[in-house]
């Protein structure tokens, strides 16, 4: 597999609701290959955008298991009090430990529009990715 390969897979398990760390990996990548970084955060991006998709439509499927009342009084009332009250533009911190995966699994249950939310999560994480390559490669000079 190559690195691009690697990248995806990586970002698209981090995303969903496993444990890892893509931002990891993406520098074990960039210290391997610095010439790419454009590719690698390209994919990076995209890989955990889809990968937060997956928990949206997981969310969309969730809401016919859940009642309204057990998300708002469970671990999850927090997340679902930012996407109440910021819409989609809580998404930007999807991107975030711990409440990113909360974040776009609660917009997927509470129907937030689906483009809207694929472009805030792919803005969020994009500039997450920019971020840690920016660092790496300044740290690399």
């Amino acid at each position: 597999m190559t690195e691009l390969g690697i990248m995806f897979s990586g970002a698209f398990l981090a995303a969903t609701l496993l444990p890892g760390g893509s931002e990891v990996l993406l520098v074990a990548l960039l210290n391997k290959t610095p010439e790419a970084w454009v590719a690698l955060v390209a994919v990076a991006s995209i890989g955990n955008t889809l990968g937060a998709m997956t928990s949206f439509y997981l969310g969309r499927l969730g809401r016919l298991a859940k009642s309204p009342e057990a998300l708002a009084t469970g671990k999850h009332a927090k997340g679902l009090a930012m996407i109440e009250r910021y819409g989609v533009w809580a998404l930007l911190l999807s991107w975030a430990p711990v409440i990113g995966d909360i974040l776009c699994l609660l917009a997927g249950w509470v129907r937030l529009p689906l483009i809207s939310s694929l472009l805030m999560i792919l803005i969020g994480k994009t500039i997450r990715y920019l971020i840690v390559a920016a660092a790496v490669l300044q740290w690399m000079a």
